[in-house]
This record gives structure tokens, C-alpha cells and sequence, in this order.
């Protein structure tokens, strides 16, 4: 089983400061072709220019976007699946009763035997059912044949975790080619996008390795790579590069092979993925491998990504303070060479790992100190890649649980023009969080797709307790939907009753 682990030499750090308070606050390439942009050659100005453009508005509305109407949200869920739903959220919104379920998951007594037979048994019907597809191929189209009867889309996302080794590079690959196939077989853009994990078929040590060195030509541009294809601009002046702290030797001919490996598999996935026209979308993660991950997207996206519309997105993480301006530097460089780019905005999910890390090297965390400052930057950059869409190539998904998010989004599409139900934009949210949202945008006439992992329980195990782990945040402050559905499931009882 997959299992998600800070790499050692980190890990140490962590360790040998653990008497230091860590601090709770959600409360930073030069590509060696001449014909793609370095970061350190773009200017990187504000996100508004004043002369020519005007923040979010935030008076515009599309008049039919309603979070008011509970009936009409949930009309199309059945009774059984929102006292489910209801009690899972309930659960999770419990921080002692996540922190007692964690340590007993994670403990020796669940590992083997009948007791681990009950758990896993217990957990299915809960937990893994609320925020999973499926356990194979066919629990996951039944899941999105019924989404797509109720007005949504789904991300298919097979749902391994990391991979250590190519073995386990090349089973997980396999999973992920597979995924193209089932969604080809389900009906026709009931899929919206197949989900990759670059985590999941190139090894751990080996991003870790790559980022090390992407960061360290950052400091030192006369730092020759000689594996580097064409990218994009990776960093911004902002950006963190405090996990490089000495010169990273060279990659020995075992990891350039592993490296080439790496990008067959990327390739080929790539590859099925345009002769399904399904887009591939690269999720994001820890900034410890992040740099690796930008350089395997943004040179996929050079090679796969024509015409207006891409076949290969990435992921910007906004919580982090340096997100504005890479998205700047990235977009203007794809745009100069006229290559269209896709990217899926989220708030991010790392934050305890990520401040943990930074604390343990003695630097101030990558995210940004307050969670009102991470909410303007998600609207920022919403606003932008809005602007930027609806006036030439490119595409954006905006995954976000947060209403006022929503709300200010949706307002901005009608603004600029793009309309609702266009293929250049698209909103999402996890598969069984935030479906008032998620009800209420479709209802709007927006396009919504829900974030949709499938796999056998115990594999998708490191996935469910990392959500429940890194979005303790985000479950507790599910009250909205809790709210709402307690309202309709009294409403529903009271019809039953009288």
C-alpha cells in the first residue's frame, strides 16, 4: 500500500526541533532553449494593472446563482445518501473524534486480522463511500453515471498515492491508463478530466532530487542540467528555496535513467489522453517536490497543449504567498510561445507539512499568514485567469469549498462575458464535500465537476486520511452544508410525518 512519507533528511530537521512550537495559522529556470521565458527575464507586476483592468467585482451577480433553497439544492439525492452524507460531515467536523480515528488507523492493532476486517468493513460504508468513487472501474462509472444524471461531472482520480520505486511506478501507471479507458466508456463529458499523481509514477527520491536541482539553478543560472527539456518558468523571486541548502551533486546515470523512465510513463498517458481529447490533469503537492512537478507539467504541456484549448493542466496552490506571481510568470511565458495552459486553482492542502518543514530549517513558512489573505489570493488569481480566458486560449478550474469564493466567481464569469455553461471554465469540489455549492452552480448553469479517487478501500486509505488530516480546517467548516442538509432532511421528515 502506498504510503505518503516526508523525505528523511527533512524528517530529521522536524525531529531535532520538536521542542519548537509550531505555529497553528493557515494565518514563495532558467530553461536552457532559447525560446522559452526564464523567470528572471519576465517583469512581474502586479496582478491588476491599474491603467487597464479592475479588481473582482463584486456587486455583479447572476441572478439565478441561490444557496437558499435546500429543497431544490438536494432535490436530486436521495434520503439515504444525505443522512449519510449528514453524519459523516457531523463526524469529521469533531477534531478529538478525527485525532482518536487517525491514531487508531495508523495503529498496529488495524493492521492485520478480524479486527482489521471490521475496520476496513466500518470505514467503507462510511467514510469511503461518502468521498470515494468506487472500489474498481465499474463501482467508479456507476458513481459518475448517476453525477451526470444530476447535472455533474467527475475527475477521475486512481487513487494511489506515492511510489518509491519503478516497480510500483510502473503498476500505478497502469491504473492511471486504465482510468482513460473507463471514462471513454462512460457517457460522452460525463468525465471532465483524469487526475495524475506525478508522485505515483516517478519516484519520491528521485522529485525530490530534481527539485533540489531546479532550485539550485534558480540561485545559480550558470548551473547547467543537461536532462532539462523545455519548461516553463518554474519560480518566481518570491518563491521558497530554502530545502536546497547546499550545491546538489548531479544525477548519477541510475536516476537519469529513472528520469527517462519518469517521463515514458508521463509521455504515454499524455499520449492517450489526446487521442481521447479527456485533459490530464497534474495534481499538486507538498513544495518539497513541487518544482519537479511544474517542470514535468509545464514541459508536457509544451509538447501536448495546441490550438486554444490544453490537454495538460497544473495545479497552482494559492495558499502559498507565492502563487500570484508564478501564475504571472508562467502564463506570460506559455502565451509569448503560444502554447494554451490549463490550471486548476485550489486553496491547497499541505499546510501542517508545510509549515512543519519550513519551522524545522529555520524559515518562515511558504503560507500565507492568515486565511483572509489565502482567500484573496484564490479570488486574485480567479479573477485573472477569468480575464485572461475569456479574451484568448486557456482554461481554468476553480476548485473551491468556499461559498463567498463561489459566489464572487460566478459573478466575474458573467462580467468578463464567458457565459455558464462554457467549456473554458469549469468549478469543483471534492466528491462528497460542499454539494450545496457544487448543486447550487449547476442549478446556475455552470459547469461542476466533482474530485472523484476509486481504488480498493485499503489503497485509498493514505488518501482518506490525509483529507482527514490536512482539511480538518476545511471538514469543520462544513457547517454550511451541514446547516442545509439538516433543514431539508427536517423538512423531509416532517413530509413523511404530516
Amino acid at each position: 500500500m502506498a504510503t505518503r512519507v516526508i523525505p528523511p533528511r527533512i524528517l530529521k530537521n522536524i525531529r531535532q526541533n520538536s521542542a519548537t512550537t509550531t505555529a497553528t495559522a493557515i494565518k514563495s529556470l532558467n530553461p536552457i532553449h532559447p525560446s522559452i521565458i526564464s523567470s528572471t527575464t519576465i517583469a512581474q507586476p502586479s496582478l491588476y494593472d491599474e491603467a487597464n483592468q479592475k479588481p473582482p467585482s463584486t456587486t455583479v451577480q447572476p441572478p439565478s446563482l441561490n444557496f437558499n433553497d435546500p429543497e431544490k439544492l438536494f432535490s436530486s439525492v436521495s434520503t439515504s445518501k444525505l443522512l449519510r452524507s449528514s453524519a459523516v460531515l457531523h463526524a469529521t467536523a469533531i477534531g478529538p473524534m478525527v485525532d482518536i480515528g487517525m491514531w487508531f488507523m495508523k495503529s498496529k492493532i488495524v493492521q492485520t486480522g478480524v479486527l482489521k476486517n471490521l475496520v476496513m468493513s466500518s470505514v467503507k460504508n462510511t467514510f469511503y463511500d461518502n468521498f470515494c468513487a468506487g472500489e474498481d472501474a465499474a463501482d467508479a462509472g456507476r458513481s459518475i453515471r448517476w453525477l451526470n444524471d444530476v447535472g455533474l461531472r467527475g475527475m477521475l482520480v486512481y487513487g494511489v498515492e506515492d511510489a518509491h520505486d519503478n516497480e510500483g511506478c510502473d503498476h500505478n501507471v497502469k491504473g492511471f491508463l486504465h482510468t482513460v479507458d473507463v471514462s471513454l466508456s462512460l457517457p460522452h463529458k460525463s468525465v471532465s478530466f483524469v487526475i495524475v499523481k506525478i508522485t505515483a509514477i516517478c519516484p519520491m527520491k528521485l522529485l525530490e532530487r530534481i527539485s533540489d536541482l531546479l532550485r539550485w539553478q534558480q540561485k545559480d543560472p550558470s548551473f547547467i542540467l543537461p536532462w532539462k527539456e523545455d519548461t516553463l518558468p518554474i519560480f518566481a523571486e518570491s518563491s521558497p528555496l530554502y530545502h536546497t541548502q547546499k550545491k546538489p551533486d548531479p544525477l548519477t546515470p541510475e536516476e537519469e535513467n529513472d528520469l527517462e523512465l519518469a517521463n515514458k510513463r508521463l509521455l504515454e498517458l499524455c499520449q492517450k489522453c489526446v487521442q481521447a481529447n479527456i485533459p490530464l490533469l497534474v495534481d499538486a503537492e507538498h513544495t518539497t517536490v513541487q518544482p519537479a512537478i511544474d517542470y514535468f507539467t509545464y514541459s508536457s504541456a509544451i509538447m501536448h497543449n495546441k490550438g486554444d484549448n490544453p490537454i495538460v493542466f497544473g495545479t497552482i496552490q494559492t495558499y502559498l504567498k507565492d502563487a500570484k506571481e508564478r501564475l504571472l510568470l508562467t502564463s506570460k511565458a506559455a502565451e509569448k510561445i503560444g502554447v494554451p495552459m490549463g490550471y486548476k486553482l485550489v486553496r491547497g492542502a499541505y499546510m501542517s507539512l508545510e509549515n512543519k518543514i519550513a519551522e524545522s530549517l529555520g524559515f518562515a513558512s511558504p503560507i500565507h499568514n492568515t486565511i483572509d489573505a489565502t482567500h484573496k489570493c484564490f479570488n486574485d488569481c480567479t479573477s485573472f485567469m477569468l480575464e485572461k480566458i475569456a479574451n484568448g486560449p486557456g482554461n481554468v478550474v476553480l476548485a473551491t469549498h468556499n461559498i463567498e469564493s463561489g459566489k464572487l466567481a460566478a459573478a466575474k464569469a458573467h462580467e468578463v462575458g464567458l457565459g455558464k455553461v462554457n467549456h473554458k471554465l469549469e468549478f469543483a469540489q471534492l466528491y462528497g464535500m460542499s454539494e450545496a455549492l457544487s448543486f447550487g452552480l449547476s442549478h446556475a448553469g455552470f459547469q461542476v465537476s466533482k474530485y472523484m479517487p476509486f481504488g480498493p478501500v485499503e489503497m485509498v486509505m493514505p488518501y482518506l486520511l490525509r483529507r482527514a488530516e490536512e482539511n480538518r480546517g476545511l471538514l469543520a467548516a462544513s457547517g454550511f452544508d451541514r446547516q442545509l442538509m439538516r433543514k431539508e432532511l427536517g423538512r423531509r421528515f416532517k413530509a413523511s410525518v404530516f
